[in-house]
């Protein structure tokens, strides 16, 4: 079958299934065999792996990655898609479509019942409402996945990234990092794709940490204290840990938790980087 990469044999396709966009499922369909190769190679897919796409539209990635992987599992929650997906995907032995929505999907048992448990890669090209809570059931829920490289909006790729101090900076930026290093592949402007978004994209690839980044007695307090400090991002990090429903200090135990951290008691929870969040979370949490 000729590459979907190629816009006109994408739009043909489309024209011919008579398919409608649907806002609701944020669906850009890529059209560019260069960052499609590219997503291939940062993901470093092999024959080996067991690759989890997330939303494959009509098949463009999908193609890609069952020439690349052993095995590929493709989760699309659009019905109207999988009419499409079994004449463009027909011909690949190595594919199996779900018609689901993945927030919905056991993805642990899938890596044990088609992988023998053993880490698996996910890639996507992830719609923008949805990407955080894909990302973080990925990382919460401890699936075994080696690493997640997906295309998203340039700006939550900046925030994965992002340091202290920096705006770009907040629980996001965080959580990220606590469980991966990250690595940004490739910038992709809106005309790679049909339809265009309005805003740029950026494909980055998450490698999950063998241990987590920081170590940590209660990642739950730590994450709690992390939301609360950027919820209020115009309040000292004393205030907004005081403001928030979600935690019980009072204020001369947050102020003794941050001053032993060395920080003054004006200090805003932008300034922070992951260990002092950890640090804190661990004073807070053994003086109860």
């Amino acid at each position: 079958m000729a590459s979907l990469g190629n816009p006109k044999n994408t739009i043909e396709m489309i024209q011919k299934h008579q398919f409608a966009f649907q806002k609701k499922f944020g669906q850009n369909f890529l059209v560019d065999e260069h960052v499609l190769e590219k997503i291939i190679r940062a993901a470093g897919v092999t024959k080996e792996d067991l690759v989890l796409e997330v939303g494959p539209g009509i098949g463009t990635l999908t193609q890609y990655l069952a020439e690349a992987a052993g095995q590929v599992i493709a989760v699309e929650i659009d019905g109207k898609l999988i009419p499409i997906l079994e004449e463009t995907l027909g011909s690949y032995e190595n594919v199996m479509v779900i018609q689901k929505d993945i927030l919905k999907v056991d993805i642990r048992q899938l890596a044990e019942e088609y992988h023998g448990g053993r880490p698996i890669k996910v890639v996507a090209n992830l719609p923008y409402y949805i990407t955080t809570p894909i990302i973080m059931k990925l990382f919460e829920e401890n699936v075994p996945v080696e690493n997640i490289t997906v295309m998203i909006q340039k700006e939550v790729a900046d925030r994965m990234q992002a340091c202290p101090g920096s705006k770009d900076y907040g629980a996001l930026s965080l959580a990220v990092q606590y469980y991966a290093d990250t690595y940004l592949a490739a910038n992709v402007p809106p005309n790679c794709f049909i339809p265009r978004p309005n805003v740029g994209s950026a494909v980055i690839r998450l490698t999950r940490h063998e241990n987590p980044a920081v170590e940590v007695d209660d990642e739950k307090l730590m994450f709690s204290l992390i939301r609360a400090s950027f919820n209020q991002r115009r309040k000292t990090l004393q205030n907004g840990l005081n403001n928030s429903p979600e935690l019980s200090y009072d204020k001369d135990e947050i102020a003794q938790g941050i001053e032993s951290l060395g920080l003054s008691p004006t200090v805003r929870g932008e300034a922070l980087s992951l260990q002092q969040f950890a640090q804190l979370s661990n004073y807070l949490g053994r003086i109860r």
